[in-house]
């Protein structure tokens, strides 16, 4: 079935269409909730609440060939809303609006890592770290789309991000120095 059909059959309740599409999404949308959420059984479950409100409201969605992001804004804000009601968010009530701008230090040192050894570095981040960067870094949100989800100040962001990139570049040249 093409894209097109196969969307419009998940708007009819199709269940083998909305079959066809889990199969297809499942593995990217679990990755992307697992780099937020940091646990196997919880990302599964985020990602089973990201099918049911996705196919719950598929009719919303507009352009069919936008199903792919779609489904991946959805499962970004179920694993967001996870952590709030697991209370693991708690720092963004301790969030603040820095008045102090900090220098992004864009140089970078020719080392080669293995992207198992910078996954398990951004993994071993502070949450604050660690969610701001994988959001800005592989999910490809603006710093101002994070604030929005995270409901902090843009500014607040973009330090906590260039704060989590220096003890990322730090963690990663001690391993090296290892």
């Amino acid at each position: 079935m093409e894209r097109p059909e196969l969307i419009k059959a998940c708007k009819q309740n199709n269940l083998k269409a909305q079959m066809q599409v889990y199969q297809m999404y499942k593995d990217m949308l679990y990755n992307v909730s697992y780099r937020i959420v940091k646990n196997e059984h919880d990302a599964q479950d985020t990602v089973h609440d990201t099918f049911i409100k996705a196919f719950q409201n598929i009719s919303k969605l507009e352009n069919d060939l936008n199903l792919g992001p779609w489904l991946k804004r959805i499962v970004v804000n179920s694993s967001l809303d996870f952590l709030r009601k697991k209370k693991k968010l708690g720092w963004l009530q301790e969030s603040y609006e820095f008045t102090e701008s900090i220098e992004e230090d864009d140089t970078y040192e020719d080392i080669t890592l293995k992207v198992d050894e910078v996954k398990k570095a951004i993994y071993n981040l502070k949450d604050k770290y660690r969610i701001i960067m994988i959001l800005y870094l592989i999910e490809d949100y603006s710093h101002k789309e994070i604030a929005e989800q995270l409901g902090l100040k843009e500014g607040t962001v973009r330090n906590q991000y260039i704060r989590g990139k220096r003890l990322l570049k730090q963690q990663l040249q001690n391993s090296i120095a290892l």
